[in-house]
């Protein structure tokens, strides 16, 4: 456990409302809208209705404001603690730029493999196609291409979970409750994130909700592995 690296995402729409689309996109969203509305049982509404909800959490549609990351290490009396630190902001290249940095830098040496909660299908891909669509490099760690399913070895705590059935989806919330451990959803949750960014302008509480994933997320993995030591002491980085 003191090789992985412990992280969560935050993603909002890349504009305000869907009006705010060019006409090209405007289009697009509309096809998606005509899709999803049944899928959610709002046969009747309009891509205006489901833009602020839904499109963050489309690469197309939406950019990255906050990555959280964890790590494991001991302090100065040797107690066990996680080590939180976020990269966020209104830039989503600076954003990823710098978590970036973080993975060039200690991958080799120390960061082995990434843990989070449904980070194989959501988190990672994200940001690999928001990459793409920015023109960064991707770190190795990050970048599945031209890799077999079996050398991709990060930790994800809904594949623990599902044991082998790819049909179940559970959240972090409703896991974090059933294995005992803290849940971080006692202040804002993952639909509240775009109004909280766009309305209130409240990035700071979005970071904190970050980091709040970050730290029951890598509680959570290591209950699930059977590490009993757990963690003692949690650090927040300015």
């Amino acid at each position: 456990m003191n090789h992985v690296l412990f992280f969560d995402l935050e993603c909002v729409p890349q504009v305000s409302s869907f009006f705010d689309l060019d006409d090209g996109l405007k289009a697009l969203r509309e096809k998606k809208a005509e899709r999803l509305g049944p899928s959610l049982g709002l046969e009747d509404a309009s891509a205006d209705e489901l833009y602020d909800n839904r499109s963050g959490i489309y690469a197309e549609f939406g950019k990255v404001i906050v990555i959280s990351v964890g790590y494991l290490a001991k302090n100065e009396e040797g107690e066990r603690v996680l080590r939180v630190k976020s990269f966020y902001g209104d830039d989503e290249r600076e954003v990823l730029e710098n978590f970036f940095e973080l993975l060039h830098t200690y991958y080799d040496k120390s960061f082995h493999k990434l843990a989070g909660h449904n980070i194989k299908d959501f988190d990672i891909p994200y940001i690999c196609r928001r990459a793409s669509v920015l023109g960064l490099e991707l770190p190795n760690i990050l970048d599945p291409r031209g890799k077999k399913p079996r050398e991709i070895e990060h930790l994800d705590t809904l594949e623990m979970w599902r044991f082998g059935d790819r049909r179940t989806y559970v959240s972090l919330d409703l896991l974090c409750r059933v294995m005992g451990v803290e849940t971080p959803k006692d202040d804002i949750s993952g639909e509240q994130v775009a109004r909280v960014y766009r309305d209130d302008k409240d990035i700071e509480r979005v970071k904190t909700y970050c980091e709040k994933d970050v730290v029951a997320t890598a509680k959570l993995c290591m209950k699930l592995l059977g590490d009993r030591d757990g963690v003692e002491h949690v650090e927040i980085a300015e």
